[in-house]
């Protein structure tokens, strides 16, 4: 595992990290849909999990953004990013990589006082270098993280339990190995497989989810 992925204590989150009162891994919601248990009640989490969380995404631009902003959760949980997902788009002009590419240490002290994001210089600084990174590549970002995806799995793999879903695996190891490689930061066998769940690399999504019946 890399410290990338882990928090000062030593534990690793990701968005699918369940709350300690989660038992199962579905819950009825008050909108009469079965889900995966994760989202909990929030109104924001849920729609993320309902609308975006597993669907797939090919887009070179919302790549980069999933990369960046998976690595800024690292240790934290998923919602705290999500609520401020807003801002990161303002302040990291939309995650167009030319544009973050061009930032400067003026641009990170600036970033560093804005209290609507996180205020860590690591990872302000790996987005910026992370941009310049995906400019240098030789291929184009999409293509070379979507080189990764494992086959898809039958629908008789399907998770049912908590301790069916793997926090790291083969292909997410064999991402971060790559990603390195090429000059990415924050981007250990963790967070990549939490990336390949948000962007339909893989199917996470609970035997019973009514996504996991109508993806």
């Amino acid at each position: 595992m890399s410290a990338d992925d882990t928090t000062a204590a030593g534990s690793t989150t990701t968005e699918t990290t369940p709350p300690p009162s989660a038992r199962a891994a579905i819950i009825h919601g008050d909108d009469g849909l079965d889900r995966c248990s994760w989202p909990g009640a929030d109104a924001e989490y849920r729609r993320y999990h309902d609308e975006e969380w597993g669907r797939e995404q090919r887009d070179p631009r919302a790549l980069y953004e999933k990369l960046c902003l998976e690595g800024f959760q690292a240790g934290l949980s998923w919602i705290t990013i999500l609520r401020r997902r807003p801002a990161f788009r303002e302040v990291f002009h939309g995650f167009d990589s030319e544009r973050v590419a061009a930032m400067t240490e003026a641009d990170v002290l600036r970033l560093l006082g804005d209290e609507r994001i996180i205020r860590h210089r690591g990872k302000i600084e790996a987005t910026i270098s992370n941009a310049r990174a995906t400019l240098a590549l030789d291929v184009p970002l999409d293509e070379l993280m979507w080189s990764f995806a494992p086959p898809r799995a039958p629908e008789s793999a399907r998770p049912r339990a908590w301790a069916d879903v793997p926090a790291v695996t083969p292909e997410s190891t064999a991402m971060s190995k790559e990603l390195r490689r090429r000059g990415f930061r924050f981007v250990g066998p963790t967070t990549m497989y939490a990336l390949m769940q948000a962007t339909g690399m893989v199917d996470d999504h609970f035997v019973g989810c009514f996504r996991a019946q109508h993806p």
